[in-house]
């Protein structure tokens, strides 16, 4: 019987080898690559997210996990291709208009990814057409607006505002973030959530899925 908890436990503490071994040797032993993915990957990040929530965990060490996280997804890509219900749902990701921060956006991307969702990272300086025209284009479930100015906050508002023109607002949910970015201000602009940190950016995303399934 393969052991899952030993493959968790070795994600959460970046062991990079002994988890890319266990993920072959589960794939070996018969398992699926989709259990594979939910039971051991996506799992181990789950109580990573959990852990820097609660500030037992820091952002190099976060990023370690999902980077290896990331090495295993990647083994277990082609074995996933034929299991449409692999990913449970498509996220589009960018830093706003003007704000060239892109460390914090990487880490939600990272722990979307390691929660078992689809995500499109746009990078930075996005105008809210672009965003819009991403969300349209590629039929995305969730829209991710990271901001680290208080000057670039208001394109958070000017791009909600580029998804209702463009008819998504009632299929496309809007999960904001950033330093300065509060739940008054996600409020104040109609944002649908908004998430302090990485860990719980995943967790809201996939909140929003169920809240819209």
């Amino acid at each position: 019987m393969f052991d899952y908890q030993q493959l968790i436990d070795s994600l959460i503490k970046g062991e990079k080898e002994i988890v890319n071994n266990l993920v072959k040797q589960a794939v070996d032993e018969g398992l699926s690559a989709k259990d594979v993915l939910d039971n051991g990957l996506i799992a181990g990040m789950n109580v990573v997210g959990d852990k820097m929530e609660a500030g037992d965990m820091f952002i190099p060490e976060v990023l370690m996990a999902a980077q290896i996280m990331g090495e295993g997804v990647n083994f277990l890509k082609p074995l996933l291709r034929d299991d449409q219900s692999a990913a449970k749902g498509k996220v589009i990701i960018g830093t706003v208009k003007g704000d060239l921060h892109d460390i914090g956006k990487n880490l939600v991307a990272m722990m979307c990814e390691g929660s078992g969702l689809e995500v499109i990272n746009l990078g930075v300086d996005i105008a809210p057409e672009q965003f819009a025209d991403a969300a349209k284009e590629n039929n995305a479930d969730i829209v991710c607006l990271s901001a680290l100015l208080t000057t670039t906050m208001p394109q958070m508002k000017k791009t909600i505002e580029a998804i209702k023109d463009n008819g998504l607002n009632n299929r496309v949910k809007v999960l904001i973030g950033g330093a300065p970015v509060t739940q008054a201000f996600a409020d104040e602009i109609g944002a649908d959530a908004f998430a302090a940190d990485a860990g719980s950016a995943a967790k809201k995303a996939n909140q929003l899925l169920s809240v819209s399934a």
